[in-house]
């Protein structure tokens, strides 16, 4: 059953890294990045999000000064055109340079968990918050994914970080919640946590997902097939998120995901005896 909210956002994402698993550092160059950005944003794109680390499985951290290097000139071209950006990013003081530069978004994987200033730092910006469901970094997080009630848990541990962010001062109005797709889960335990967003949901605050080119769609696809080959069902996955209520889904491929979310958008219209 679909629910009653909001239009579903698309948030692009501009890895300006030389070793992300979904685009091979196709976009590490800024011009190339910028470009990038901007070929999204024709295809449908609302917001832009701008990562200089690398989160994939086994990553290392790279230092705070080359992130920021990587992420700062890239977000402000593109928010001096009037774009909306999102910084992704785990530190503080990347995330205090990237919204001098004209970043909207804080997009925190670790929910401030990684950076003991990042929570009062967001308090002091009244930036938007992304804080996503994190047991730990790339290298070990595939070891931390033991859960008795996978849903229930995820919910009570990402209300503990929203009690942290309220006692912080942060505005409740600028919390947004992501499930963490493919952090210290494995497998189908994607497809239960998919299955169970109205338990999140419940939490009262608005869910990104970012199912993007992840290792879970690839059993779904032919022996050999690359990241690239899982836009198509990355595109399902965000259709039936937003059918589900997400506020935005964060993903590579805007163009396939426009299209999925209008296929949703005309069904539902037909549903009503609208027209799309």
């Amino acid at each position: 059953m679909s629910r009653a909210a909001p239009r579903t956002r698309i948030m692009g994402v501009v890895n300006v890294t030389p070793d992300s698993f979904s685009d091979g550092g196709r976009w590490f160059d800024h011009e190339a990045a910028i470009r990038h950005g901007l070929d999204l944003v024709r295809e449908g794109a609302e917001i832009l999000d701008v990562g200089g680390e690398s989160t994939r499985p086994g990553a290392a951290r790279v230092p705070v000064d080359e992130e920021i290097r990587r992420t700062v000139p890239v977000i402000r071209e593109l928010a001096g055109r009037g774009i909306r950006v999102s910084i992704d990013t785990m530190r503080a003081e990347t995330a205090r340079a990237a919204v001098e530069a004209g970043a909207e978004i804080v997009n925190d994987v670790s929910a401030g968990l990684a950076d003991p200033g990042m929570v009062p730092l967001v308090a002091e910006l009244g930036s938007t918050y992304v804080a996503m469901h994190w047991r730990g970094h790339s290298d070990r997080m595939d070891a931390l994914n033991v859960y008795e009630d996978l849903a229930l848990e995820v919910r009570d541990e990402l209300a503990l970080r929203v009690d942290a962010l309220l006692a912080a001062g942060v505005d409740r109005t600028k919390i947004v919640l992501d499930p963490g797709l493919g952090f210290s889960k494995v497998g189908a335990q994607n497809w239960e946590l998919l299955g169970r967003l109205d338990e999140l949901h419940a939490l009262g605050f608005p869910l990104l997902i970012g199912a993007s080119r992840k290792r879970f769609l690839a059993p779904l696809l032919p022996e050999g097939a690359t990241p690239a080959d899982r836009d198509l069902p990355t595109a399902v996955v965000s259709a039936l998120s937003a059918q589900s209520g997400a506020w935005a889904v964060r993903v590579h491929d805007v163009r396939a995901t426009r299209i999925a979310l209008g296929v949703m958008d005309a069904w539902q219209h037909g549903e009503r005896g609208e027209r799309a």
